[in-house]
């Protein structure tokens, strides 16, 4: 029997008010990435808002905490904000630092997204509800407006705290080998019009400070998770000592699509954005026409190369350094396909603010738009999707407590337009065969998934299929190109996605017991 709606979130209340949040314990998270000055003006819920001006639009901490049910109730016990560190003042040749990767005085916080006060309110609200708080930090670069556009260019160090020196700072040069280790390292992103000055984390006087600071921010404001940009523009031998500093889990932008290259950040940080996967996920699902061979060959190979496989990683569809996947494609069964991957597989699924609302903005600074605009309505068809997928994955970590340590398998198909994905007790199938296409699998019985006549559930739609009572093999078919998610039914033991007389299933009224029971397995999670 399912616990009624009000037990289960009496009982959710109840999580406890702090985590000693471990690589482990982020394991069975799902992250909900956000800019904190595009998701919430609570001043201004009709606030104009026009991404390509570069400007704060008064996003800010008390609305994140006024829509925390908002995200919670899609499923998400994880948040990622914007850089908190004071940036940049007064407009630069790129705009103003409204994103929080400017930074400018590293021990003082952006007040334009509020107040210490408001960002420690912000940790114990999610607390409060069994959440956890993910920062953003920047270690490889400070900025300030330079005098000019010639170089050698010259800017007001005192502006910088605490590194307010010019000789803590590499000499200026600009990247133009990316092949070149050492020019990633120690020359400058950016340009002569918008230089990041790029920080000495050689000189071990200025790794310690990040290394304090870092530990500070921690302890001062209960933050659960640190990712860190531009990882692979700082030495690897600056990280350990960081993240040890840091003293929760720490997950890294490491931006290249080589599996090996990457890896090697996975030696001294938890973990990376699986940026080696995004490459091939969005090529995949971009078209009718993507290859989804190379997708499953790709994430396999990461699977064996990362230090701890990707069960630590982070899985993503967008960001705000790329451009949204519908930008790219409206097709609805393209988009739901894509965003199905990032919940099913081994890694940590994030998905970035407005994606669930179908934002199509393009490259920076189209997708940091404004989510007011939305009205944050629960109704549309990706928030309902999102809702299903992230209930699906949380059934199936309290179901198999080996769920999150358990590598994902390949069930090969003929239909290369297909994919079939085993992390028991999930079996998913995808297809990038678009809205008006169809698709078909076939899982063997060898796959030694199912009981012959077992009946199996897509938890996405709440259709059921019954697994062949001779044979033991499962065929399934698919209209619009949609993805399915399938568990036995014996496992849901009846807590969602009950049958009607006829066989159909009941979509609206079963996701609604789906959410109801997930509010409940929190628990069991933390």
């Amino acid at each position: 029997m399912v616990r009624s709606l009000s037990t289960l979130l009496s009982l959710t209340l109840l999580a406890p008010a702090a985590f000693a949040a471990s690589a482990d314990d982020w394991k069975s998270r799902s992250i909900y990435q956000l800019v904190t000055d595009r998701f919430n003006n609570v001043k201004d819920s009709s606030a104009s808002c026009n991404s390509e001006d570069r400007k704060y639009c008064g996003g800010t901490y008390q609305g994140i905490i006024d829509k925390l049910d908002y995200i919670k109730g899609m499923g998400f016990d994880a948040i990622w904000i914007s850089p908190v560190v004071k940036n940049v003042d007064g407009e630069t040749a790129n705009g103003f630092a409204y994103h929080g990767y400017w930074t400018e005085d590293l021990n003082s916080l952006n007040s334009n997204f509020g107040s210490a006060d408001d960002l420690k309110s912000l940790a114990t609200a999610l607390h409060g509800k069994g959440m956890y708080l993910m920062v953003d930090v920047v270690v490889n670069h400070f900025v300030a407006n330079p005098s000019g556009a010639s170089l050698p260019q010259t800017f007001d160090y005192s502006s910088l705290l605490p590194l307010s020196a010019s000789s803590d700072f590499h000499p200026e040069c600009f990247i133009t080998d990316y092949n070149n280790q050492t020019d990633v390292e120690q020359c400058w992103l950016g340009d002569a019009s918008m230089p990041l000055l790029d920080v000495d984390t050689e000189n071990s006087t200025i790794a310690q400070i990040f290394n304090d600071w870092v530990g500070n921010l921690v302890k001062e404001y209960s933050v659960d998770g640190i990712r860190i940009d531009t990882v692979k523009h700082v030495r690897k031998d600056f990280w350990p000592a960081f993240a040890s500093s840091a003293g929760v889990f720490t997950i890294g932008e490491v931006l290249n699509g080589d599996t090996s290259y990457v890896a090697n950040y996975t030696e001294v940080l938890d973990n990376v954005l699986d940026y080696p996967t995004w490459y091939p996920l969005t090529r995949a699902f971009n078209t009718t026409s993507g290859s989804m061979s190379d997708l499953a060959t790709q994430y396999t190979a990461g699977q064996g190369a990362f230090k701890n496989g990707l069960f630590t990683a982070g899985s993503f569809l967008e960001n705000q350094d790329q451009a949204r996947f519908q930008s790219h494609t409206t097709d609805d069964g393209l988009v739901k396909n894509a965003i199905t991957w990032t919940f099913i597989n081994d890694a940590i699924p994030i998905l970035y603010y407005g994606q669930e609302q179908g934002y199509t903005g393009g490259e920076d600074p189209y997708n940091r738009e404004a989510l007011w605009f939305s009205g944050y309505e629960t109704s549309k068809p990706l928030v309902e999707h999102v809702t299903s997928l992230n209930a699906a994955r949380k059934l199936a970590i309290s179901v198999n407590k080996d769920f999150t340590s358990t590598a994902s398998k390949f069930i090969g198909q003929s239909d290369e337009s297909t994919l079939a994905i085993s992390k028991p007790p999930l079996l998913t199938l995808l297809t990038n065969a678009g809205s008006s296409g169809s698709a078909s699998w076939s899982i063997p019985s060898s796959a030694s998934l199912f009981s012959k006549g077992d009946t199996v559930v897509d938890v996405v739609s709440c259709n059921t299929y019954t697994v062949d009572s001779s044979s033991g093999d499962l065929s399934i078919t698919a209209s619009s190109g949609l993805p399915k998610v399938i568990v036995p039914k014996s496992k849901l033991d009846g807590s969602v996605c009950s049958t009607t007389t006829d066989g159909a299933l009941s979509v609206a009224a079963n996701r609604t017991l789906l959410v109801a029971a997930v509010a409940g397995i929190f628990l069991s999670i933390l």
